[in-house]
């Protein structure tokens, strides 16, 4: 049964920056955007790119391998690779997945993740 986990102090992270953290053998990629924080897997389920690595525009956060995009909010894909013709290849060979989502709280400066 998942619990709530600290997985960093709430002040690591500025608004906008990301960063992996380890929960166990499980990567997690925790995010702040403005005063919320998400956690996610840190990799990719396309090929497993280290998203930590990415770019986090909002709440959307970038591959740096494919450049796909999701959500950090829900996990849903945005983008399923950069376009052209790989992109469209990749679409029709393999379903993308969702990247999986954790609750997140702050309790006395400490970020604490549902894992």
């Amino acid at each position: 049964m998942a619990e709530f986990t600290e997985l960093a102090k709430a002040d690591e992270l500025k608004s906008g920056m990301m960063k992996m953290v380890m929960a166990g053998e499980r990567e997690i990629l925790l995010a702040r955007v403005g005063d919320t924080y998400y956690a996610a897997d840190n990799r990719c389920p396309h090929m497993k790119g280290d998203l930590s690595r990415g770019e986090l525009t909002g709440t959307v956060v970038t591959c740096p391998r494919h450049g796909s995009q999701f959500d950090l909010t829900n996990g849903q894909v945005i983008r399923w690779m950069k376009g052209g013709l790989a992109s469209k290849l990749a679409g029709a060979l393999k379903r993308p997945d969702n990247l999986t989502v954790y609750d997140v709280k702050i309790e006395e400066g400490s970020v604490l993740v549902k894992v």
